[in-house]
């Protein structure tokens, strides 16, 4: 019997509607939806455990999944199946943990699992947006303790106007590409980039946002109403008792109280806080596991922890003072070099306080573009950056693995942010990757690698149009005070209630990226965070151009030096030849690197060499492979081949003619061979280029009476 779906339509924008469906499919999970918007659909499902990890850490795993079959796609390479999470998957993942991580309540650690499947993938619609939407549904109809709804909605401006959930072409038009998290009365997650917008137009867009964010939140609302709500999961919460943290406040509050206000370094700090730590659990346990009120070693910790943050908030609101020492809207101390390391293309070293990292530029031929082969995108990308984290960079003994999702996630923020200024191929036509390897962490690492990517491109000679910079902006409220800080600390960011992430030039912001940890934040709050994060900006830029104020004039002696040729369309055959046998005889011969590609009608041939005499000589070649012959003109060719009528003259690579036996001689020739042999030189003129290209010659006008005799001979 065909079950009875729940479904809820639902117009969150102009021309804009969405559908929720719930009761059809994946019924054993806790909670299933599938959302719709145009003919893009994905299915979203939670499910809860039963049991609980021993761990304080909340365990949820939330996965997004894009099926090629979804879009009529079988996937690329030699294993037809969805292999590891494409960096699209890992990114939207993040997006939506984000985004309903901290709406669970304190002491929850149940393991929740969200699964997002793309099972219908339309031309129109991206279904990241959806997904965060479907997974907020999901756990909505499955009765987790779960203090939404949220949504996600992406904003797009363009020709001026706002867009919500635009077309992927409306998109691609778009001078700014946001993806904004939140619930009916406050935002939680932004994160995207933009074209140097101003920080108001920012502020708009995220109002517009939260128009449509209300509208999916009561639509979620009304879906579980109609569908019948759930029955509530039943859970015990694990929290640090009141009467350990009064206790530990009690007896180690002025310990605490002066590890945090002594003389700053991370080192030191939390030094002091583990010596504390050790102390109250040397002095409550002794050597017993737990003491007579049922308290732990990870219970005192915690508890030490908990006194720790009351007491640095306290300072930063009430006495306007931060753990090192600076004001509310001070940076730390800069340093930066260009041209570190020789060999590389470019490279320079950012750092600021105790977060350093060391960017390099590698600048490559379109056989370096990073391929694409996703669901809703195929677009080779020419600019790209890597962010890595050694375990060294915070003092750790640790392994070194592939990439983890918050890699990945900084590294196309960062990548986000400097995407704006990197000059189109038409201009510079290199494939640019940066490498930024992060040497030391204290706070704000992926800011500190857009700065260092920035400096490293300059440095490289890529003409970009202007230098960018990043700032990490914190917040922490206090008994109804608010305070808004620049440049925040490592320790700053996990005991506050905000990570503001801006990146931009003097002229705009170029990528954002923002987690609350708190229900709520004014329109003017989030100004004020946007305008002193602006003016950190121009203070961070001020000292790079200090360091350098324009991009190089010339390229790294170890860049390749790209030429582009452009050749008729029908002559690409030619120049790579059968398996590629000509391109590859010329890169061989010249020292080169060269890819032959067709552009909307024309072909164009790209050179890469390290030197000039290397590229002459591939220009040289390719130009002869691709000139046209012209009658009446005269060639040095080589006889390819004879035949009983004539013999093949080859008068340019790969452009053969005819020379019939009667333009052999004056005379009649009987035995061409007496005349020509393969291989042999010989100059003949062009006499016709017939429509199918086929070429008559003859070397008559070449022959003088004196060589007719020897020929006779």
């Amino acid at each position: 019997m065909k079950p009875q779906a729940t479904i809820e339509d639902i117009q969150f924008a102009p021309e804009r509607s969405l559908s929720l469906e719930t009761g059809r499919i994946a019924k054993q999970a806790d909670g299933s939806v599938v959302v719709r918007l145009g003919d893009t659909m994905v299915l979203s499902t939670a499910t809860i455990s039963d049991s609980v990890r021993e761990s304080n850490f909340f365990p949820l795993t939330v996965d997004y999944r894009e099926k090629f079959a979804a879009g009529g796609k079988v996937p690329g390479g030699f294993i037809k199946r969805e292999g590891r999470p494409t960096d699209k998957e890992t990114l939207t993942s993040r997006l939506i943990d984000r985004a309903i991580r901290p709406l669970f309540p304190d002491g929850f650690y149940h393991d929740v699992h969200v699964v997002n499947f793309v099972i219908s993938a339309g031309q129109d619609y991206d279904a990241d947006v959806l997904a965060g939407v479907g997974s907020s549904a999901a756990l909505m109809t499955s009765g987790a303790p779960f203090q939404g709804p949220i949504a996600e909605v992406r904003v797009a401006r363009v020709d001026g106007e706002f867009v919500i959930n635009p077309t992927m072409q409306q998109t691609a038009e778009s001078d700014m590409d946001l993806i904004v998290a939140g619930k009916e009365d406050a935002l939680v997650m932004v994160e995207g980039e933009a074209d140097e917008v101003s920080e108001e137009d920012m502020i708009d867009a995220l109002d517009e946002a939260h128009k449509s964010i209300r509208t999916l939140c009561r639509g979620q609302h009304q879906l579980v109403e109609a569908y019948g709500e759930p029955e509530p999961f039943e859970w015990e919460a694990d929290l640090v008792p009141d009467a350990l943290v009064d206790k530990m406040k009690q007896q180690y509050g002025r310990k605490v109280a002066d590890a945090i206000r002594g003389e700053y370094s991370k080192e030191k700090f939390y030094q002091g806080i583990d010596a504390i730590k050790e102390e109250a659990t040397a002095d409550l346990l002794g050597d017993a596991k737990e003491t007579p009120e049922g308290y732990t070693r990870d219970d005192i910790h915690s508890a030490v922890e908990n006194v720790q943050k009351d007491e640095m908030r306290s300072m930063i609101v009430q006495e306007g003072q931060r753990i090192d020492g600076r004001g509310e809207e001070d940076v730390r101390d800069l340093w930066m070099e260009v041209g570190y390391l020789p060999r590389v293309h470019g490279s320079a070293i950012f750092t600021r306080g105790e977060t350093q990292v060391l960017g390099s530029v590698t600048l490559g031929t379109s056989e370096d573009v990073q391929a694409v082969d996703e669901v809703f995108a195929e677009t080779d990308k020419t600019f790209y950056l890597h962010y890595r984290f050694p375990p060294f960079s915070v003092g750790e003994a640790s392994y070194l693995r592939g990439p983890k999702r918050r890699e990945i996630g900084h590294s196309m923020l960062a990548e986000r942010a400097l995407r704006p200024v990197i000059p189109e191929q038409e201009q510079f036509p290199y494939t640019i990757r940066i490498n930024a390897d992060v040497m030391e962490s204290n706070g704000s690492s992926s800011m500190a690698s857009v700065c260092a990517g920035s400096l490293a491109l300059m440095d490289a000679g890529v003409p970009i149009e202007k230098p960018v910079a990043g700032i990490a902006m914190g917040l922490v409220q206090h008994e109804d005070e608010t305070k808004v800080l620049t440049d925040i600390l490592g320790q700053e960011d996990h005991l506050g209630d905000m990570d503001f992430k801006i990146t931009g030039t003097r002229d705009g912001v170029t990528a954002c990226q923002m987690d609350m940890k708190i229900e709520g934040l004014s329109r003017d709050v989030l100004l004020k965070a946007l305008k002193q994060a602006r003016k950190a900006r121009e203070f961070i830029l001020d000292e790079m151009e200090e360091t350098i104020s324009e991009p190089r004039e010339d390229l790294s002696k170890y860049a390749p030096r790209l030429t582009k040729l452009q050749i008729d369309p029908d002559r690409i055959g030619a120049v790579i030849g059968p398996g590629g046998k000509v391109v590859k005889s010329i890169q061989k011969e010249t020292n080169t690197e060269i890819s032959v590609d067709e552009d909307e009608g024309v072909g164009i041939v790209t050179i890469a060499a390290t030197n000039q005499n290397d590229a002459e000589a591939a220009i040289e070649r390719v130009k002869q492979i691709v000139a046209v012959p012209e009658e009446g003109e005269d060639y040095i060719g080589t006889v390819k081949g004879i035949r009983d009528f004539g013999a093949f003259i080859e008068i340019m690579p790969e452009r053969t003619g005819l020379l019939h036996v009667s333009e052999i001689s004056h005379e009649y020739v009987e035995d061409i061979e007496e005349y020509l042999q393969v291989g042999d030189k010989v100059k003949v003129h062009l006499l016709e280029v017939k429509d199918d290209g086929k070429m008559r010659l003859t070397r008559k006008p070449f022959l003088s009476e004196e060589d007719e005799e020897t020929a006779d001979q």
